[in-house]
């Protein structure tokens, strides 16, 4: 989720990322996965190492790496740093392209088990860009957030933010960016305030298609989620 376009700005790059991330989070041809497939296939949980701890990583395309090796996926990034610094947690890839919060909330329960201790939601964008109603957008996050404290209460919530271009009108821009922050504060829950900070629109740090970060683009990714993870850790 890369042919340069020098002839647009930053800023513009930064829109046409967006407006173009529903695409491809859910209909593009993934070189490394067939996007058509059932969602028993895509939502594959990866573990790299076995520990009593778990941090599970709750998303779209942007989760699961879509275009790249799983390996290659910002959460597996995430684990190779946990592991460097010797601490005791497994890293779940539970990414799922074309996610929305409405087909996240429906799914969420089936991959929440016992023994995890940090749940990362990052979902949103897919909504944003199809202008679904922001009050569904906050009430489905909401849901997430309340089913994963009524299964594991004592669980850590970290709520990626998101967001998305102008062309919803600027109320409906402005809105959609303060639901992630206005629902961690009611919460009490861990923020990233961007998952795509130094990322979106940025040629060189996305594939061909100018949505799904490279891998290098991953490790800025890893590096926003690391930022906000590391001292809960």
């Amino acid at each position: 989720m890369s042919t340069k376009t020098p002839s647009l700005s930053k800023p513009l790059m930064f829109c046409y990322f967006l407006m173009t991330l529903l695409v491809g989070c859910g209909e593009k041809t993934n070189k490394k996965e067939n996007p058509e497939a059932s969602s028993e296939e895509q939502s594959e949980v990866v573990k790299p190492n076995e520990s009593n701890k778990k941090i599970l990583f709750f998303g779209d395309s942007l989760t699961a790496g879509y275009g790249l090796e799983v390996n290659q996926a910002f959460p597996s990034i995430i684990q190779q740093k946990i592991d460097s610094l010797g601490l005791d947690y497994t890293v779940i890839n539970a990414g799922l392209s074309g996610e929305t919060t409405a087909s996240g909330k429906n799914r969420l329960e089936w991959v929440l088990e016992d023994g995890i201790d940090i749940v990362i939601i990052e979902l949103g964008a897919n909504d944003g860009l199809r202008g679904v109603p922001l009050t569904e957008t906050a009430a489905n996050l909401q849901s997430m957030v309340d089913t994963v404290q009524g299964k594991l209460p004592e669980a850590k919530i970290i709520l990626a933010g998101m967001k998305i271009p102008p062309n919803m009108g600027s109320e409906y821009t402005t809105t959609f960016e303060n639901i992630f922050p206005d629902l961690a504060a009611a919460e009490n829950i861990y923020l990233i305030p961007f998952l795509l900070e130094n990322v979106a629109g940025i040629p060189d740090l996305n594939q061909s298609d100018g949505i799904h970060p490279t891998i290098k683009g991953q490790e800025l990714v890893a590096d926003n989620v690391w930022e906000v993870l590391r001292p809960i850790l």
